[in-house]
C-alpha cells in the first residue's frame, strides 16, 4: 500500500502547486488539465510493469512531461491565429511562464511584457529582484520580469511597440525595429533600433540626460543610471534611466511619454515580437 499512497500524495502536491495556474483562464492549458486528470484517475491497485520493468504510471508521467516540455510555444508569435488572452510559453532553457498574448494589434503575435494604468494599485517602487522575476496581475497591470524579457528576446531578432494612451485617452504608439536586453551581468542594458510611430521618440532622444536606449536598468536598490542620485528611488519605479528620463512607464499615477503626456498618460503597454525578417 505504500506505493499507491505515495503516488496519491505526489499528485496531490502537483495539483496544489498548479492550482493557481489552473484557476486562470489560460488559453493553451486545457490539455494540461486533461492530462493531469488522466494521471490522477489511473488505477492504483498495484504497479503494472512492462517488459522493461517500468510501470504504466511511470511511463505515462514521463510521456506527459516530455510532451508538455516540447509543446509549449516559445513566445506569442507561435500561437498566431488564436484569440488574445493568457497563454503559457517556454523559451529554451526557461521554465514555463504565463504571459498575455495580444493578437489584435498589427499582425498579432505580440508578447506583452508590461502594462500599466494611471489608476493602478501597484506601487511599482520594487526591488531589483522583484523586477527581475516580475510582479502584478497579468489580467491587468504587471511587469513580466526583466530576466524573462531577456530570455524571450534573445531567441531571435525582436522588435518592440510601446503603446501609450495619452491624457485624452487617445491611443498612440512608438515602434522600434530592434529590441534586445543584455544579461543581468551587464545590467539588462536596453538596445533599440529605428523609431517609427505616432507617439514620438521618447526612448532614443538626442539628449544624453533623458535618453533610455543603451541604458542599464535601475531599481531603487540598484542604481545604474548616469545621474548623481538614484532616479529609480527618486521617481518611484524601475526603468532604463539616464539622468533621469523622457519616458517613465513603470510608475504609479504619473505615466510619462516625452512631450505626448507628462505625468498624465492614461495607460501604457509594451509588446515585443520577432522582427518580420526573422
Amino acid at each position: 500500500m505504500a506505493a499507491p499512497r505515495s503516488s496519491v500524495l505526489f499528485f496531490t502536491s502537483v495539483l496544489a502547486l498548479l492550482a493557481p495556474l489552473l484557476a486562470l483562464d489560460i488559453e493553451n492549458l486545457g490539455r494540461l488539465k486533461a492530462n493531469l486528470n488522466e494521471i490522477i484517475n489511473l488505477h492504483s491497485d498495484g504497479p503494472h510493469h512492462d517488459g522493461d520493468g517500468e510501470n504504466m504510471q511511470q511511463r505515462r508521467v514521463r510521456a506527459l512531461e516530455e510532451a508538455e516540455h516540447d509543446s509549449w510555444p516559445k513566445d506569442c508569435s507561435e500561437v498566431y491565429g488564436s484569440p488574445s488572452g493568457i497563454y503559457v510559453i517556454q523559451p529554451p532553457g526557461l521554465h514555463p511562464i504565463v504571459v498575455y498574448c495580444e493578437m489584435n494589434a498589427t499582425d498579432g503575435g505580440w508578447t506583452v511584457i508590461q502594462r500599466n494604468r494611471q489608476s493602478t494599485e501597484i506601487t511599482w517602487a520594487e526591488s531589483w529582484s522583484t523586477y527581475k522575476y516580475g510582479f502584478g496581475n497579468v489580467h491587468s497591470e504587471f511587469w513580466l520580469g526583466t530576466e524573462y524579457i531577456y530570455q524571450i528576446a534573445k531567441q531571435k531578432v525582436y522588435r518592440v511597440r510601446f503603446v501609450i494612451w495619452d491624457a485624452a485617452n487617445d491611443t498612440k504608439f512608438a515602434d522600434y525595429n530592434f529590441f534586445s536586453l543584455e544579461g543581468e551581468s551587464h545590467g539588462y542594458r536596453l538596445r533599440l533600433g529605428t523609431y517609427s510611430g505616432t507617439a514620438g521618440d521618447a526612448m532614443a532622444t538626442s539628449s544624453a540626460s533623458t535618453v533610455h536606449d543603451n541604458m542599464k536598468f535601475s531599481a531603487k536598490d540598484l542604481d545604474q543610471d548616469t545621474y548623481s542620485g538614484n532616479c529609480a528611488s527618486s521617481y518611484g519605479g524601475g526603468w532604463w534611466y539616464s539622468a533621469c528620463y523622457s519616458a517613465r512607464l513603470n510608475v504609479k499615477g504619473a505615466i510619462t511619454w516625452g512631450s505626448l503626456c507628462s505625468g498624465n498618460c492614461k495607460a501604457s503597454a509594451i509588446l515585443i515580437k520577432p522582427a518580420p525578417f526573422c
